[in-house]
């Protein structure tokens, strides 16, 4: 064998690696260009077919989808609390946070009413309760329904540190507003450090959450495989038609923010559901609206450009109150079990459940199951049967996928609209 020859014969091993090589990283590689939101709807697919095909024996991963939302409700407070700093020590003129305060309260009380009323009607045209026998032994050990005073004054903290450890988000919200505002009236000199501080511990925490993400599509994966091993079969029991009638009110909702997107900021509602896709997988699968703001916090940023005074703001004090997918199931709740006691309502009544219905959103937590709860105060507060509460119960988190979901819709929705009514904005359109 010549020497021409010998180095061919030499050189053909080395090809197959190299060609090998090639092909098993860039299946890979292409995968790893996938956005998160993709990425995110690759494994809740094939968590949605694994619950599917195993039933119960999918619940066998549950413990991964906790471990994803404990890691998300470790860095909530702490993002919430710095971030809001930063964005208020950013302000020169408190009468901006009287505005976008002023603002972000009218929508959430004009969509909490709209939302309540949607439901109402839907649930009267589909009555599913009519004919339904209500069994089982529930303890009539609920709390009454909290009054506007008590409602305002569980706003306060009695002990920070209290409120932190318990994750009541409200709490640390007006905790770190007051803190805030009492920063402006410092002297500059003794602000701007302050300022600069508050910025670089939300930077970090931003990029904590950066890292948290990355987990993201396991862990919906797993709290999908779970969810529908153990739900799934009950969507077509006899509760389908009640299922059907919140889903329709939360589908309802959501055309609602939709419109009023478009109307008061022009962004096209297909893009923006697009945009924010991760954040409604994340809700649908942790059914926390504490655990998603951490993703809403992070995609109104770097996504959707909303400036940070106005999403440190809205955000957080929307996981709290504003709930129109919860406000939603909770009329649907009450109607369907008046339905199914034989109990009308007088068109009078309708306004008591309505405002009732408000404090009552306003009070629940927002942690997988706290709206259940409050379901079940309201059921109460109209001397309705507590029974439903079985019923209720056993596909309570088919329903709360969707409050999740038109939970914090609704809080993204309520940032870009006050963002865009605001002067800059305006200004730079021409028109102030």
């Amino acid at each position: 064998m010549n020497t021409d020859s010998k180095a061919a014969a030499s050189s053909l091993p080395l090809r197959e690696p190299s060609i090998a090589a090639k092909l098993k990283p860039t299946l890979f590689g292409r995968y790893r260009r996938l956005s998160l939101g993709l990425k995110i709807l690759i494994f809740m697919a094939a968590g949605i077919v694994a619950g599917i095909v195993f039933g119960e024996r999918a619940r066998i991963v549950q413990p991964i989808g906790d471990l994803f939302i404990r890691l998300l409700l470790m860095a909530s407070l702490p993002l919430v609390f710095f971030n809001l700093l930063a964005g208020l020590t950013t302000m020169t003129d408190l009468r901006i946070l009287g505005r976008v305060g002023g603002k972000i309260m009218l929508f959430y009380a004009s969509t909490g009413v709209v939302a309540m009323t949607l439901g109402i009607l839907i649930m009267r045209l589909l009555r599913p309760g009519v004919g339904m026998d209500l069994t089982g032994e529930v303890g009539a050990d609920l709390g009454q329904v909290p009054s506007l005073s008590e409602v305002l004054l569980n706003l306060v903290p009695e002990n920070v540190f209290q409120a932190f450890s318990t994750g009541q988000v409200t709490q640390v919200v007006v905790f770190a507003i007051f803190l805030g505002v009492t920063t402006l009236l410092l002297a500059e000199e003794q602000r701007a450090p302050l300022r600069r501080g508050f910025h670089l511990l939300a930077e970090l925490l931003r990029k904590l959450v950066v890292v948290l993400l990355s987990f993201a599509p396991l862990g919906i994966g797993a709290l999908a495989a779970s969810t529908i091993g153990q739900h799934g079969a009950k969507i077509f029991g006899p509760l389908a038609l009640f299922i059907v009638g919140v889903w329709s009110g939360h589908v309802a909702v959501c055309l609602l923010y939709m419109l009023l997107l478009y109307v008061f900021t022009r962004r096209s509602p297909l893009r923006f559901l697009k945009q924010t896709g991760s954040l409604y997988a994340t809700a649908a699968a942790t059914c926390s609206s504490l655990a998603s703001l951490v993703v809403a916090l992070d995609l109104s940023e770097k996504v959707l450009k909303i400036p940070r005074y106005i999403y440190s703001f809205i955000l957080p004090l929307g996981a709290q109150i504003n709930k129109d997918g919860t406000a939603v199931m909770l009329v649907c709740v009450l109607l369907f079990t008046a339905q199914a006691a034989n109990v009308e309502f007088a068109l009078a009544s309708y306004i008591t459940i309505v405002l009732m219905g408000l404090i009552l959103t306003a009070g629940s937590a927002g942690i997988p199951g706290g709206g259940f709860v409050i379901a079940l105060v309201f059921v109460k507060a109209f001397d309705l049967p507590l029974e439903i509460a079985v019923i209720v119960g056993g596909v309570y988190r088919l329903l709360d996928i969707g409050n999740t979901i038109i939970n914090t819709m609704g809080d993204v929705v309520g940032a870009l609209i006050v963002s865009r009514s605001e002067p800059e904005h305006l200004a730079a359109e021409g028109i102030l």
